[in-house]
């Protein structure tokens, strides 16, 4: 690999960083290829695998990521962590309010998000449930933009936007990487 060449990547590697998940301490990040928006990476942690594929340039402080677990490659979730800039105290489930996710001009999917905060995490999760991850997936695999609407309160909801250029791509790798079969 040539120096221009990493010094191309690292600032990407560095943001990644910023988006694994605090479960149990900072993850090992490898296999990491660009596509587009998205990327798609492995992430491994002793003996915990997960495969991840994200979209974090559509805001600064928000990544939006579908991951999946080798052994459980067809039950992927979705998640998106938003930085707080305030390290949390403690992990808790803090909200679970209503979801609806959207492709372009498609059909709504309607679920719900947990907010999360994890003990020394800057930031906090959603974690969707979805009735069919599974069309949404095919559907961003084919789709321009994804839109998020979470009702935060009675009249108070929040939207957010993220770009699909690259995300079939992305999605593709990433259930390669779940099955273990060769990039």
């Amino acid at each position: 690999m040539s120096l221009t060449f990493l010094r191309r990547l690292l600032p990407g590697l560095l943001a990644l960083a910023v988006t694994v998940p605090a479960q149990a301490g900072r993850y090992n990040l490898d296999a990491v290829e660009r596509h587009g928006d998205w990327h798609s990476l492995r992430l491994t942690l002793g003996e915990e695998r997960h495969v991840r594929a994200l979209e974090q340039r559509s805001y600064s402080d928000t990544v939006f990521s579908v991951n999946a677990s080798p052994g459980a490659c067809d039950r992927p979730w979705l998640e998106m962590r938003v930085e707080l800039g305030e390290v949390q105290a403690e992990s808790a489930t803090v909200n679970l309010v209503p979801a609806d996710l959207l492709v372009d001009d498609g059909r709504v999917h309607t679920g719900q998000a947990a907010f999360i905060t994890e003990r020394g995490n800057s930031g906090f999760y959603a974690r969707f449930t979805l009735p069919d991850t599974g069309a949404l997936l095919a559907e961003m695999g084919a789709g321009e933009v994804l839109r998020l609407r979470l009702h935060r309160a009675e009249q108070d909801y929040w939207f957010l936007v993220f770009r699909l250029e690259g995300a079939e791509a992305a999605l593709t790798r990433m259930r390669r990487l779940c099955e273990g079969r060769a990039d």
